[in-house]
């Protein structure tokens, strides 16, 4: 018997290449964030080990490598804030190491 997503395309989404529809998947799968038991270890081909959660479309299934900067992106996101952009658009979530300077600011 054949899992239901065994044709699945997978693929791994480093946070740079993170885009507002996966973005948004993940935060209507995890709202709380993720914690350990949503992770997924594995070997990527440089036999390196790779860290991701887990989020499923129709077509694809996508391993979306943890990172600090996922967890802020998570905890910070607006759906508004992408309005302008394609959903597809690699370049629509920014770093937010970007957004934190006034963050600092307020702190002085």
């Amino acid at each position: 018997m054949k899992h239901k997503d065994a044709n699945l395309k997978r693929v791994i989404v480093d946070f740079k290449k993170l885009t507002p529809e996966i973005l948004a998947l993940l935060v209507e799968k995890y709202p709380d964030g993720y914690d350990d038991d949503n992770i997924i270890t594995f070997r990527n081909a440089n036999n390196e080990t790779v860290e991701a959660v887990e989020v499923t479309t129709e077509d694809t299934k996508y391993l979306v490598k943890v990172s600090t900067k996922l967890e802020l992106t998570m905890e910070n996101y607006d759906e508004d804030d992408y309005e302008e952009f394609e959903d597809d658009d690699p370049d629509a979530v920014q770093d937010p190491d970007l957004t934190r300077d006034e963050d600092v600011e307020d702190l002085d």
